[in-house]
């Protein structure tokens, strides 16, 4: 069961393409809205990118140095007929992230959604991490959201609205000690979800994360295929997320659909980590 759901083909063909709604999608309070997605070409952070438009949304895409994704995922965007404008920065270098958020508020005007999604995957276990992997790891997957959200939050306590979505995982609820680096700073962006929330609940702005299992993306173009048969046998819905999957939670977090919502991860796994 498992083998014939990993060897149905993969459906990359963009939200836009696929629902032939382009901006129709919107009404869900965010037509018109400033959003920057972090690490926002390629994968997930694609999906989101596209959803986003989708909605109604101008998307400010951001990448570090991979400026065709960047140019391809506006393009799918803007001949659909959304708005999209693509950004180089490195999130987790401050310099990087000023410049970012002045450059995005000069094109598109301030941003109202973020989407922390900027993230790095490596292996390492106990005997195999160094302070080297553990430091980047951490610098991309948790300092960036930290530096992108205090950039952008001062400005949605002022206007009285905003909405940040960060990107967890399940590895920050489960125990991953082939990835120790990568689990650690996956369960301190839960941390800061319900601390910033809580810290700005009363400002008018939310913050929620969303918490992927396994979702088909280019992270999984070197992994053995006997591995993502035992994964797949390991998901009660028995196949491997599509970003789409992903970009769905996201847009209902930032969505009027969800404002009773706040400081809360929502596991989107096929039922791999269930809740009680």
């Amino acid at each position: 069961m498992a083998i014939a759901w990993l060897f149905l083909p993969v459906d990359r063909t963009s939200v836009l393409e696929r629902t032939g709604q382009g901006v129709a999608m919107s009404g869900r309070g965010l037509d018109g809205r400033v959003a920057l997605v972090t690490g926002g070409s390629r994968g997930i952070g694609r999906g989101i990118s596209e959803a986003l438009a989708a909605a109604g949304a101008q998307v400010a895409v951001n990448y570090r140095s991979d400026e065709s994704s960047a140019a391809a995922t506006v393009e799918s965007i803007t001949a659909a007929g959304g708005v999209a404008r693509s950004f180089a920065a490195d999130v987790s270098i401050d310099e990087d992230v000023a410049r970012l958020v002045q450059d995005v508020g000069e094109s598109l005007g301030s941003i109202e959604l973020l989407v922390n999604n900027a993230g790095i995957f490596d292996y390492g276990t106990h005997e195999t991490t160094t302070a080297q992997l553990w430091r980047r790891t951490l610098d991309v997957n948790l300092t960036s959201a930290f530096l992108v959200s205090w950039a952008v939050k001062d400005e949605m306590i002022s206007r009285g609205w905003g909405r940040i979505v960060n990107i967890s995982s399940i590895a920050a609820l489960r125990a991953r000690p082939n990835s120790i680096a990568y689990a650690a700073s996956k369960a301190g962006m839960t941390g800061l979800t319900k601390s910033l929330a809580e810290a700005v609940a009363g400002d008018g702005v939310r913050v929620n994360a969303v918490a992927p299992g396994l979702i088909a993306t280019d992270i999984l173009d070197g992994v053995d295929q006997s591995v993502l048969d035992s994964l797949v046998d390991a998901t009660p819905l028995h196949r491997i997320g599509d970003p789409e999957d992903i970009s769905g939670v996201v847009l209902f977090l930032l969505s009027d659909d969800s404002n009773f919502m706040t400081g809360q991860t929502l596991v989107a796994s096929g039922g791999r980590v269930m809740l009680p």
